[in-house]
């Protein structure tokens, strides 16, 4: 598995967001990102239970990052997010998180993503349409706020 890099104020992968989730992302090299993690109680919505919101922000990550999949600086971003809850996700129990390529033609992509529970259940999963960030946008950033590395 290949790491890929993170940046310092993402709410899911940054590494010095004082309220972020620190995910930590890898690649097969082919199709597939994964991360494993522990969401902290105080993401929780009910009690006991991670936030919908949150699941659906790590699936929104993770199923992001296969565009990075064979090179890090190919940024794409949600287009449309279909997000199912299956079953509830407890909070302080280890997950794996899961996005897998559908297809990516030009700069448009479908990839889908998975929250499995430590028994193997599908808790939650997403369908995600992605296209390339524009250009316009990627000129406008400096990549040295980002801090985007691999650590």
């Amino acid at each position: 598995m290949h790491k890929q890099p993170n940046t310092d104020s993402c709410f899911i992968c940054g590494r010095n967001n004082p309220v972020g989730l620190y995910l930590r992302f890898f690649d097969n090299g082919k199709d597939e990102v994964v991360s494993e993690y522990t969401v902290p109680e105080r993401y929780q919505g009910y009690p006991g239970i991670v936030h919908g919101g949150i699941q659906a922000a790590m699936l929104d990550e993770v199923v992001g990052r296969v565009a990075m999949i064979g090179d890090h600086h190919h940024f794409m971003m949600s287009v449309t997010l279909e997000v199912k809850y299956r079953h509830s996700v407890p909070v302080e129990t280890p997950l794996r998180i899961v996005g897998k390529i559908i297809r990516m033609r030009g700069r448009l992509g479908k990839a889908s993503g998975r929250i499995y529970l430590p028994d193997g259940t599908i808790a939650c999963e997403a369908e995600m349409s992605l296209a390339d960030v524009p250009a316009s946008l990627l000129e406008r950033t400096d990549p040295k706020l980002l801090n985007w590395k691999v650590d």
